[in-house]
């Protein structure tokens, strides 16, 4: 099973996501700050960061160069209602996805399953 750790300031917005990866098949570790993720990625296994990248504490772009290397297997993935703070992650973190905010759900969990070659076949 393909683990997620999704972190997310935004309380309703992070159990959104969250509800909607694990409908999808997905197991998620869901956090509400950079700071929190960081243990978790030091002790355990997890296929995809998704992360917001506007956050207190350490934004998404320091914890995607921390995620590198500590995890260098880690996929990343961020989302943000940010356009400059997208360009600012297209620059920072070349190889990680862009999701900008609004998005669907269906859209998030579709570009799970093309970041790791699944069917796009979308169950929520």
């Amino acid at each position: 099973m393909i683990r997620i750790l999704l972190a997310e300031d935004d309380q309703a917005m992070r159990t959104y996501l969250a509800r909607a990866l694990e409908n999808a098949g997905y197991e998620v570790l869901a956090v509400d700050r950079g700071t929190e993720a960081l243990p978790y990625l030091q002790n355990e296994h997890f296929d995809l960061l998704l992360s917001d990248i506007v956050m207190p504490e350490m934004d998404g772009i320091e914890l995607a160069q921390r995620c590198a290397e500590i995890s260098p297997m880690t996929k990343v993935m961020f989302i943000t209602g940010f356009a400059a703070v997208s360009l600012r992650a297209g620059r920072e973190a070349p190889h990680a996805k862009v999701l900008s905010k609004p998005f669907h759900l269906r859209d998030i969990v579709m570009e799970v399953q093309r970041l790791f070659g699944l069917s796009e076949h979308v169950r929520l």
